[in-house]
């Protein structure tokens, strides 16, 4: 069975206003939206050009789930909070095991 995953890596650390009003809207949208956290933040040890900061991993039944959950409205009204607050690196990825 194929799931769904978001991949989240900061480049650098948030504006702790902007992510905190991001986080009261997005965890609800993603788990409304089926996400089930399995990583939110903790220790990072980056290897192999990665970087030292915060990593979210999230899982979905199905890659198409992920998606649409990235491309919500509740979703979207998240990141509007933290436009220009946050440099990430996300991505949605479809893994089969």
């Amino acid at each position: 069975m194929s799931k769904g995953y978001w991949i989240s890596s900061h480049r650098a650390p948030a504006d702790p206003e902007k992510y905190a009003a991001y986080v009261k809207l997005a965890i609800p949208a993603v788990e409304d939206a089926g996400g089930r956290f399995l990583v939110k933040g903790g220790d990072v040890l980056a290897k192999e050009n990665g970087l030292n900061q915060r990593t979210t991993v999230i899982e979905f039944d199905t890659f198409d789930e992920a998606k649409k959950a990235y491309e919500s409205d509740p979703y979207q009204l998240a990141l509007k909070e933290l436009e220009g607050g946050a440099d990430r690196d996300l991505r949605i990825v479809e893994g089969a095991y």
